[in-house]
């Protein structure tokens, strides 16, 4: 028997928190580790996390399942040769069942630098464009400050939504009892995408 709405909707937001928990576990771990450096190409910082991820206990607890690079399907594709090098691909997909009902989570990661503009339009038009485009499903965004603070990294990201004319796009810090550089923008279609920024510096 499926969930009512507000069970299913409970259901969804413990299991958001116990994604960030193991994201962030395994942030943490890597400073810890002094594993992670900084001119790591954004792929090996997520497979590094990717790997504490899945050897944490609280995922076997939780029966969280963590895919890496993982393709996302599409129905307008014409499928022939060569058809699933084409398909969207996102960094990290998590999933969990309960009974039936089966709970999806997206984390598309980026690089970021305090002073490369670069990499923080990068953050704008092949990250969160991604999600207020309906490309990616419902999940989060993951920011790997490589260099500089998060404070002047996050009001760089927002000076480039102003010269767009999205002001109201811009990414607002939010108070969160897992993580201190969270934050959240708000889109078109009642759209929230959450921000975790990892500080590797």
């Amino acid at each position: 028997m499926a969930f009512d709405s507000t069970t299913q909707e409970k259901f969804r937001n413990a299991f958001e928190q116990n994604c960030f928990k193991l994201l962030i576990d395994a942030y943490q771990l890597s400073l810890t580790e002094k594993v992670i450096q900084l001119d790591w190409n954004e792929n090996d910082i997520s497979q590094e996390l990717a790997e504490k991820i899945d050897a944490n206990p609280k995922r076997k607890k939780w029966r969280i399942s963590v895919s890496r690079e993982f393709h996302l399907p599409k129905n307008d594709i014409v499928k022939k040769k060569g058809f699933a090098d084409k398909l969207p691909r996102i960094d990290f997909k998590m999933s969990q069942f309960s009974k039936k009902d089966e709970c999806l989570y997206y984390c598309e990661a980026k690089r970021l630098k305090q002073s490369d503009s670069g990499l923080k339009r990068a953050y704008i038009n092949e990250g969160m464009e991604r999600f207020i485009s309906n490309k990616y499903p419902s999940g989060c965004m993951l920011g790997y400050l490589v260099e500089g603070k998060t404070e002047k990294t996050i009001t760089g990201i927002n000076s480039l939504l102003e010269k767009d004319n999205r002001i109201p796009e811009s990414l607002i810090p939010i108070l969160h009892k897992l993580h201190s550089s969270y934050f959240e923008s708000k889109h078109i279609r009642s759209l929230i995408i959450k921000h975790l920024i990892f500080e590797f510096t």
